[in-house]
């Protein structure tokens, strides 16, 4: 007993051993991390992945892909989603570098506009969805106003429709944008625009030729990230949508091939297709970031 107790005394305590083998104990932090992305994400991913290739209704491995994209109507709900996803990420990104760029300076009222800008976080995609019903209604706060104004006879349709939609995603995608470019923009040290400005470059000329190749490969990120949130849209194509002609996105897709037809290897395969879609959207935007880096490090060569 008494061998046994001095040879795990005389053996290295975990962190020691670790530290001759060149391993950084910090690393170990990241295990709870690694552990949960296996539980939440990698695992279930690998389940639908195998469930998608196990047809019930027999025809191959590849049947449940091919019954989606034969059907017109279900492959058309890709397009669909594109002509949402990529305009309200554009938009969200377009309209956050002007607002973030102003926003790095200190004005009256600076906290409170910062507030209102971050708050359709807090919302949520329902309550948001709720509130257009609610202001772009027929009977809503719009059409009312616009009456009173005399500036339309009969209710302007923005609900139940392609339009409610991408405000909906707008409103709600917006703030992500705004806090990532916001966070982008402030990494840009203000010396550069100034040391630009004491050889004559007025604000637009800083903005195009020092701040903004700058933020590009920031704004890239933000789109990517922004586009992967729009493109995922379920609740506000059905809410403020027309889910069955319109606003038929490709997750409603396959919510009722799972979920009311009970068809789990279709709805599997549908989920795989959104999967690669949205990786070859953010792929395609990586590699223009990539080359950003790329040509840049070149140039100081």
């Amino acid at each position: 007993m008494s061998s046994l107790t001095d040879t795990r005394a005389r053996r290295p305590a975990l962190r020691h051993r670790l530290a001759e083998r060149g391993v950084d104990r910090t690393l170990l932090l990241i295990v709870p991390a690694v552990l949960a992305m296996i539980a939440l994400f990698c695992y279930p991913f690998v389940y639908g992945l195998g469930l998608s290739f196990q047809p019930t209704t027999g025809g191959g491995a590849l049947a449940s892909y091919r019954a989606f994209f034969d059907d017109r109507f279900a492959r058309g709900s890709i397009g669909t989603t594109f002509k949402l996803a990529i305009p309200a990420a554009l938009i969200n990104v377009g309209f956050a570098v002007p607002i973030s760029y102003r926003m790095r300076r200190e004005f009256r009222g600076k906290r409170l506009l910062l507030t209102i800008l971050v708050m359709p976080i807090t919302l949520g995609t329902v309550l948001t969805a709720e509130g257009i019903l609610e202001y772009f209604g027929p009977a809503g706060w719009f059409n009312s106003t616009l009456r009173w104004l005399h500036l339309a006879g009969s209710p302007v349709t923005l609900i139940n429709d392609y339009w409610g939609v991408l405000f909906s995603l707008v409103i709600s995608g917006f703030p992500f944008a705004f806090l990532l470019t916001h966070s982008y923009l402030s990494g840009i040290h203000p010396s550069l625009e100034r040391a630009a400005a004491t050889l004559g470059a007025n604000w637009w000329q800083r903005f195009r030729h020092v701040t903004f190749p700058l933020l590009l490969p920031g704004l890239l990120t933000t789109f990517s990230l922004t586009f992967v949130l729009a493109f995922a849209v379920f609740p506000s194509a059905i809410m403020v949508g027309d889910p069955d002609g319109k606003t038929h996105v490709i997750s409603i897709e396959a919510y009722e091939q799972a979920l009311q037809k009970f068809n789990y290897s279709q709805g599997s395969a549908i989920a795989m297709v959104m999967t690669a879609l949205m990786l070859i959207v953010i792929g395609i935007a990586m590699a223009i970031r990539s080359r950003l880096y790329t040509g840049s490090t070149g140039g100081k060569g």
